[in-house]
């Protein structure tokens, strides 16, 4: 009787060995030696960042940070050491690029919207006493002494500012705004400077006087009412201070002058009787104040209303300028008898090919009173950048040169996919030139450049590059030195944040929100109108 077979046409019968590379087979999912060795030295790597992200983050005591950093590594290592999750591979760089340079920024931002951030309210309630008795440490006869090495966490611009001391008994210490820890395994010199400790930078003398000014301010709080503050720039004392704490009235009193200042919670800050407050304050929620404060309060309503009407202006210009003399060059060089074409194309593309940031320090240079192009060839001495209208039309001029060749690429592109019959057709049933542009041409032309326009558009809404470089946000008025003649919202926000004495971050995050969602609404709105464009098509 003959055997029943078992396994179907083609396919290999019970026990044989399943082909390479199969599912189920025995070298399923490996690669040559060479990927194997690839993939060995990616996940190195990656591992290696991993840990580089996590050491600043042990140093500051960041404990969720660090089990953040080690659930992306053991997710990476989960994805690409499995067979399986073959999608799930391609998805993961991508998913972990968008979580960290796009969700997270953005939570981060909407989280400081609805705060008081700001230079005297930047930690907790906690800190801000600790740093009240600090700053008013003086110096008492007899004082403690420690020789100070001046470090940071971080960059040496930027960074949180670290006092290195080491004492009489060759002891050495880190404090911060925290207080005094322990340091381990830091080099000492014999003068009891220190040359090199984990997880902090020192900083050079030249780096040290460039934050002379922060650094008078600081002062580390020691306990009991003491503090450490510095005394030049190679030595610091222990002193007491003349403003402390009392728990049970959560006031701070002044000894020197007897004021009392009593902690408000709603504010995030310690004031007297007469209002007057401690600079040192710390964060709390405001909720939908500071939205509140540039829609409503009429010293902030008029900057940011007459910012927001010039910023629409500088978009819709800027997008309309660049789109007609785009396409105006387009058109000239689309004509079949033009001769010379790819040299006249080059022309035209060079200021798209070149560094906008130089363009931009150029242009300004060109408008400058005393030596400028424009001024030296037609012989006069315009301020151009000092008045109001004037500095406007330099940098939308800027602008618009920068930006007409992008618009006059994507032009000619569309200019080429539109058949020339359906211009001959309509100039056989009497259409003139101009009419056959605008029925037939224009709209077909519209399809393909609405997109383009709508993303300039939101560019140019936010050219923070073509004011700030040009004119800074300039001309400013005497009575609002904040709000320039030319500030788009996205300056003025940079200034409030970073280029004041006084940094308002959770005011700047409030008109960081507010211009997404002017943005996205009017980009919304614009996709939803080019809906009937499709007809066209």
């Amino acid at each position: 009787m003959a055997s029943r077979k078992t396994d179907t046409a083609g396919a290999p019968g019970k026990g044989a060995p399943a082909r390479p590379g199969l599912p189920g087979g025995r070298f399923a999912g490996n690669g040559s030696l060479g990927g194997q060795l690839v993939k060995i030295s990616l996940l190195g790597l990656f591992t290696a960042l991993g840990v580089w992200a996590a050491l600043p983050l042990y140093v500051a005591g960041n404990w969720l940070g660090i089990a953040l950093v080690a659930g992306v590594v053991a997710l990476v290592y989960a994805v690409y050491l499995s067979k399986r999750a073959v999608p799930v591979k391609y998805l993961v760089p991508g998913v972990l690029f968008l979580l960290a340079f796009q969700i997270l920024p953005v939570l981060y931002t909407m989280s400081t919207s609805v705060t008081n951030l700001s230079d005297g309210h930047r930690g907790d309630k906690q800190q801000a006493i600790a740093a009240i008795e600090a700053y008013s440490v003086s110096s008492p006869d007899g004082a403690q002494e420690y020789t100070l090495t001046v470090a940071v966490t971080g960059s040496p611009e930027t960074g949180d500012l670290v006092f290195l001391l080491v004492d009489d008994e060759g002891s050495a210490y880190a404090g911060d705004a925290e207080g005094l820890t322990e340091l381990t395994g830091a080099t000492v010199e014999p003068s009891g400077k220190v040359t090199e400790a984990f997880g902090y930078s020192i900083l050079t003398p030249a780096e040290v006087n460039a934050r002379s000014e922060e650094l008078s301010e600081f002062a580390v709080p020691s306990g009991n009412g003491s503090g450490i503050r510095s005394s030049g720039l190679s030595s610091a004392f222990e002193g007491t201070a003349t403003r402390v704490y009392d728990e049970g009235c959560d006031c701070v009193t002044d000894s020197e002058t007897g004021a009392v200042y009593h902690a408000d919670d709603e504010r995030g800050a310690f004031y007297d009787e007469e209002g007057q407050r401690l600079a040192q304050g710390w964060q709390v929620g405001v909720g939908f104040d500071n939205f509140a404060r540039f829609l409503f309060n009429p010293t902030f309503a008029s900057s940011f209303f007459g910012i927001l009407v010039w910023n629409i202006a500088f978009a819709v210009s800027v997008t309309f300028l660049v789109f007609v003399v785009g396409l105006a060059v387009a058109l000239t060089l689309h004509v079949p008898q033009l001769r010379g074409k790819v040299v006249y194309r080059i022309l035209v593309v060079l200021p798209y090919a070149m560094s906008s940031l130089a363009m931009f320090l150029l242009w300004r240079d060109m408008f400058n009173t005393d030596f400028g192009l424009f001024n030296r060839m037609l012989g006069l001495q315009v301020d151009w950048l000092g008045d109001r209208w004037s500095a406007r039309a330099a940098v939308i001029l800027a602008n618009v040169w920068l930006g007409y060749p992008y618009m006059f690429l994507v032009a000619t592109g569309a200019l080429q996919a539109i058949p020339r019959e359906l211009g001959q057709a309509a100039q056989i049933d009497g259409a003139g030139p101009w009419q056959a542009f605008r029925n037939v041409t224009l709209p077909l032309l519209m399809v393909a450049m609405t997109p383009i326009l709508i993303a300039t558009f939101a560019f140019n809404f936010n050219n923070f590059n073509a004011v700030w470089l040009i004119s800074r946000g300039g001309p400013f008025s005497p009575d609002n030195p904040t709000a320039g003649a030319t500030d788009l919202l996205i300056t003025y926000t940079y200034r409030l944040a970073f280029n004041e004495a006084t940094a308002e971050y959770g005011y700047a995050a409030a008109l960081s929100v507010m211009i997404f969602l002017i943005v996205a609404g009017m980009s919304v709105i614009s996709l939803s109108r080019s809906k009937a464009l499709e007809e066209v098509d």
